[in-house]
């Protein structure tokens, strides 16, 4: 599929759905029982697990900070998650960079200091791709992380969005990202509004990047609400619970 058909005449893309239109999301917490914390996300067909382990003791001792916990991210990618064969050292290489990016978002937001001399080690499993699997894992970590109790300075909730046909476009799917549209994906800290995290595939005219940024914006607050509604149904029940 070319860029020329990602947007139809009437306004639809090939799965349906408008130009600022999220995919269907569900979400759920507390997956692991061996894991300090674990969440589980479909954005559309692209489903994600990820775990939480610690505070711990440093599975290195060379990984051992004095001040604040070491953060590590594993990201890996099931072999059966899309029909799609890709070479290994590709592979791995493209999975350190996003492995490494996630940390990276996250670093600023984590209060590591609280945990001096620790390490909070951080497991990702994209099950399923169809698109965004950066923004997916971003938000599956963020709900992994609150059910560990790790202590955060806020949510990070995560979008994509690109530009197609005249047409800013949210949360792009799998058809899409290979049709070669630019694609942005954005985290911001809902608090303060702060970007942690702005990444940008393929080349955008800067006539265009700040329709698809705010796009971008408005689909992590749409995310957020999601998010944050699974956060407190799961800890409504949890207390219902324990009374």
């Amino acid at each position: 599929m070319s860029r020329h058909e990602i947007v139809s005449p009437e306004g639809l893309r090939v799965d349906g759905r408008r130009p600022g239109e999220l995919r269907r999301i569900n979400c759920r917490t507390g997956i692991f029982t061996q894991a300090d914390g674990s969440a589980y996300i479909e954005i559309g067909n692209t489903k994600c697990l990820a775990a939480v382990y610690g505070p711990r003791e440093p599975q290195k001792k060379g990984q051992a900070v004095h001040d604040r916990a070491f953060i590590s991210v594993e990201f890996n990618v099931a072999s059966f998650s899309s029909g799609e064969h890709k070479e290994k050292l590709r592979q791995d290489r493209r999975l350190l960079e996003l492995g490494t990016t996630i940390r990276q978002t996250f670093e600023p937001v984590i209060m590591a200091q609280a945990y001096a001399r620790s390490e909070i080690a951080i497991f990702i499993q994209i099950l399923q791709t169809d698109g965004g699997i950066l923004h997916t894992a971003i938000n599956a970590t963020t709900l992994a992380l609150i059910d560990a109790g790790i202590a955060m300075t806020d949510y990070v909730a995560a979008c994509s969005s690109g530009f197609a046909n005249d047409h800013a476009i949210l949360d792009l799917n799998y058809i899409e990202e290979m049709a070669e549209v630019p694609a942005l994906t954005m985290a911001i800290l809902p608090k303060t509004g702060k970007v942690t995290m702005l990444g940008l595939e393929a080349r955008l005219h800067l006539d265009h990047f700040e329709a698809t940024m705010n796009l971008a914006n408005d689909g992590c607050a749409a995310v957020l609400d999601i998010l944050d509604e699974a956060i407190r149904k799961i800890t409504k029940t949890r207390a219902q619970t324990i009374s």
